[in-house]
């Protein structure tokens, strides 16, 4: 054999044996790997959501794989009943408060667990008459969370800030307890950070929206808001 025709021959096993390297690493489980991670990955924290629920759950006719990714969301990563309880002295039971000296393990008072009704003080200065309060996350006596809200409205809420209870409309004259001075908007809800929740995929918030429906009832009434008392029954 020449050395014109063994360089051909070389070239052409090389190119073959190229090819055919090509085709496994297509095939390979390695490229695979992503998606099953990915779904390691959300199975984990399914189950992590349902360790750290700190209610009872009732899921009857829902999603499981929703709830436990919902559970995740809002106690590991969204800090949602840091704002939808009645406040930091009762957000923990008696002696399990992780901010104060010789306490337990911390523990969520289920009692007031996304009850809401903490006040945030006067809006938007200490000294002013309007106050801006909570609202109850706990599904009412239809079993849809938060004031009895479809999922559809609550997308819109987390999307756009929309404020379906409008309880605070744009001053008209001189600001009082029930309306938003300027140059705040009275149509969408101050406080909550739904400029940065709107960011959460459909997905997400279906997940979200599972969990609260599946959480237990609390029957809250509001001072000077009655119009957001949550009914069990």
């Amino acid at each position: 054999m020449t050395p014109r025709k063994f360089v051909k021959l070389a070239a052409a096993v090389a190119a073959f044996a190229a090819i055919i390297l090509a085709g496994m690493l297509s095939s390979s489980p390695l490229v695979k790997a992503t998606d099953d991670d990915d779904e390691d990955r959300n199975e984990s924290k399914i189950q992590r959501g349902f360790e750290i629920a700190p209610v009872p759950l009732n899921l009857e006719g829902k999603n499981r794989a929703l709830v436990g990714l919902g559970s995740y969301i809002v106690n590991g990563q969204g800090d949602c009943n840091g704002c939808h309880s009645a406040g930091p002295q009762t957000e923990f039971v008696p002696g399990r408060n992780p901010y104060l000296l010789n306490q337990q393990t911390e523990k969520i008072n289920p009692a007031t667990y996304l009850g809401g009704g903490r006040d945030f003080g006067g809006f938007p200065a200490q000294t002013s008459p309007l106050h801006i309060i909570s609202r109850n996350l706990t599904p009412d006596r239809t079993g849809l969370p938060e004031g009895g809200h479809t999922f559809a409205e609550f997308v819109e809420i987390i999307r756009t800030g929309k404020d379906f209870d409008h309880l605070h409309p744009a001053c008209s004259g001189k600001p009082d307890s029930g309306c938003m001075p300027f140059p705040f908007n009275g149509d969408v809800l101050q406080i909550m950070p739904w400029p940065i929740y709107k960011n959460m995929t459909d997905h997400d918030l279906r997940a979200i929206y599972e969990y609260l429906s599946a959480i237990p009832c609390i029957d809250t009434i509001i001072p000077g808001q009655p119009q957001l008392r949550n009914n069990c029954s």
